[in-house]
C-alpha cells in the first residue's frame, strides 16, 4: 500500500490543494507517486497493490496511474494521519484476505538503486511470514548526521536473517550533536516510514494502543465491500483520533515489548522529497551549486548567484535572479515564492495566511 494523502504544503505554490505534492510531474516529467509505484514492479502483483489518498484525488490518480482500479484506491473523506491510514487499508486488506501481509510504502521517497530497496523488502516480507507477529521497519543506514529525521537503534541481530535486527528504541529528530553520536554509534538508522506487517497484527498493535481507532476501523471493515461502505467510511473515519503510526504505534510498542518490533537496514540512497531544499537535491547543480527545475517554455537568468534554486511551471514567464546566495524562487501561474533556504521549514507558517484559493 502506497500511502498518498500528504497536502505537501512544504511544497506551495507547486504543491496545492488540487494539485498535491504526490501527483505534481516535476520529478524529470514523472510525480514522486509514479516513481513509487514504479518501485513496486517484482515485488507484488499488480492486482495485489493498493493507494490510500485522499477522496478528492482518486480520479487524477487514476488517470495517472490507470493500473489501479477503483477497488484499489481507498480514499479517506479527511486527513486522520497515518495511524489510521496505515489502519484503513488494514482493515480492507484483512477482510479479503485475513492472513496477509502487506508493505507499507510512501509516495514521496526517492530510492536508488531499486533491485537494492526490493532485496530488502523481500527480507521484511520473508520476516513476517516467519513470524506473524513481528511489526518490520526499514531504517536506511544514515550518510550524515541529520536533524530533520526520527532514528531507530538496532539490537541484536535475528538469526539466520543478515541485514535484520530487533529494535532497541525510536528515537525523536534529535540535534546536531545527538544525531552525530547516533552516527558514530553505528547502531542507528534513519526511521523511513515505510513497514511490512501482517495485516491482523498491525490492527491488533492499533487496538492495544490506540482502542477507539481500532473500534472505528472494525465499524468500517464491517461495511467495507457493501452497500453502506461509504455511508459507513464519511460518518467513522472523520471521528477517529488523529496522529501517526510510528508515534501512537511503533514507538511504545518498541518500549513495552508487547510485539516483536524489528528492522531491515537498508543501505540505499534515500531522499524524503519533503521540502525545497530536499526537492533540490534531485537536481544537478552548475559550479555555484545552482539548480534549475523549469518546465518547458519557462526560462530563468541566474547572475553572480550561488547555492540558489529556481523552479518555475508557467511557460513563458522568465524568472531572474541577481546576486542572491542561498535563495529559493518557486513560480507558478498562480503564485510566487521567494525565501532563504534556511527558512523552508517555517513555510507552513505563511501557507496558514494564503486566501483558500491559493492553497
Amino acid at each position: 500500500m502506497i500511502m498518498a494523502g500528504g497536502a505537501g504544503t512544504r511544497l506551495w505554490p507547486m504543491s496545492r490543494q488540487e494539485m498535491p505534492k504526490q501527483l505534481v510531474p516535476f520529478i524529470q516529467g514523472r510525480s514522486l507517486l509514479e516513481i513509487a509505484a514504479d518501485r513496486l514492479e517484482g515485488i507484488v502483483p499488480a492486482d495485489r497493490r493498493y493507494i490510500c489518498t485522499n477522496e478528492r484525488y482518486r480520479e487524477p490518480i487514476i488517470a495517472s496511474l490507470p493500473g489501479f482500479t477503483n477497488d484499489r484506491l481507498i480514499g479517506e473523506p479527511a486527513l486522520r494521519d497515518t495511524v489510521n491510514a496505515v489502519g484503513l487499508a488494514a482493515a480492507v486488506i484483512a477482510k479479503r484476505d485475513p492472513e496477509a501481509v502487506f508493505a507499507v510504502f510512501t509516495a514521496d521517497h526517492l530510492i536508488r538503486p531499486t533491485d537494492v530497496f526490493q532485496q530488502c523488502v523481500d527480507l521484511a516480507f520473508t520476516l513476517c511470514e516467519d513470524d506473524p507477529s513481528r511489526l518490520v521497519t526499514f531504517s536506511i543506514k544514515p550518510t550524515f548526521p541529520a536533524t530533520g529525521y526520527g532514528y531507530v537503534q538496532r539490537s541484536t541481530q535475528i538469526e539466520g536473517r543478515a541485514g535484520a535486527f530487533a529494535v532497541q528504541r525510536y528515537a525523536e529528530k534529535p540535534n546536531l550533536e545527538t544525531a552525530q553520536q547516533f552516527l558514530d554509534s553505528g547502531d542507528f538508522g534513519w526511521n523511513s516510514g515505510m513497514f511490512v506487517w501482517r495485516a491482523s497484527t498491525i490492527l491488533d498493535a492499533i487496538g492495544a494502543y490506540l482502542p477507539e481507532s481500532r473500534a472505528g476501523l472494525d465499524t468500517i471493515a464491517k461495511a467495507w465491500d457493501t452497500p453502506d461502505q461509504q455511508r459507513v467510511l464519511n460518518d467513522v473515519y472523520p471521528t477517529l483520533p488523529k496522529t501517526s503510526i510510528d508515534y501512537a504505534v511503533m514507538e511504545p510498542a518498541a518500549a513495552d515489548n508487547k510485539f516483536n518490533v524489528c528492522t531491515v537496514l537498508t543501505d540505499v540512497e534515500w531522499l524524503d522529497v519533503g521540502s525545497w531544499p530536499s526537492f533540490a537535491d534531485t537536481i544537478e547543480p552548475d559550479t555555484n551549486n545552482n539548480r534549475e527545475s523549469l518546465v518547458e517554455g519557462a526560462n530563468a537568468t541566474l547572475l553572480d548567484c550561488k547555492n540558489t534554486l529556481v523552479a518555475s511551471s508557467n511557460p513563458g514567464h522568465h524568472v531572474a535572479v541577481l546576486g542572491a546566495d542561498n535563495l529559493i524562487v518557486v513560480h507558478t501561474p498562480k503564485a510566487t515564492l521567494v525565501m532563504p533556504r534556511d527558512e523552508a521549514e517555517r513555510l507552513k507558517e505563511i501557507h496558514a495566511l494564503l486566501p483558500d484559493d491559493l492553497k
